[in-house]
């Protein structure tokens, strides 16, 4: 797991449109909300970007950014995007990198299978790219409104 004070581990992934996103372009400009979810169109998914993109602006009066992160491809993340109407990236993991370099993933087996999702998990992550909070195991309804809460203590 990751632990407060670590410096957040860099990565490139790819948003919904394709273009690549570096998490350390960031760096020296805006703090980031970095969050890992199981799936898009699920009702926990749904429920949590909702609310992120309800309260974007109130992010961005922090210089803050969102950037959601799933196992989804690119083109299901554009449908998302497009359903809910979200104001903020989501970020394509297909090969399960950066959430294994995050430690969200969860693996189980079930039939003789080993199966993988997400355990959804927050990172706020502060300009100079130092994890301020990591929250593992949480649950969707209301926890943007909890990291914007968290956000607004960064100054």
């Amino acid at each position: 797991m990751l632990n407060v004070g670590d410096l957040a581990p860099d990565f490139s992934l790819p948003d919904a449109a394709m273009e690549m996103v570096q998490l350390s372009q960031f760096q020296g400009k805006k703090n980031v909300v970095l969050y890992f979810f199981n799936k898009d169109h699920t009702p926990g998914g749904i429920v949590e970007a909702v609310e992120f993109s309800d309260l974007a602006d109130a992010f961005s009066q922090c210089e803050t950014v969102i950037l959601g992160v799933s196992l989804d491809d690119c083109l299901a993340h554009d449908s998302f995007i497009d359903e809910q109407g979200l104001s903020f990236d989501l970020l394509s993991d297909t090969d399960v990198i950066v959430s294994r370099l995050y430690h969200t993933v969860h693996e189980w087996e079930a039939q003789g299978v080993v199966r993988c999702g997400i355990e959804r998990s927050t990172f706020v992550i502060d300009k100079s790219g130092v994890i301020r909070h990591a929250l593992y195991h949480v649950a969707p309804k209301g926890h943007a409104a909890e990291i914007l809460k968290l956000v607004k203590q960064l100054g």
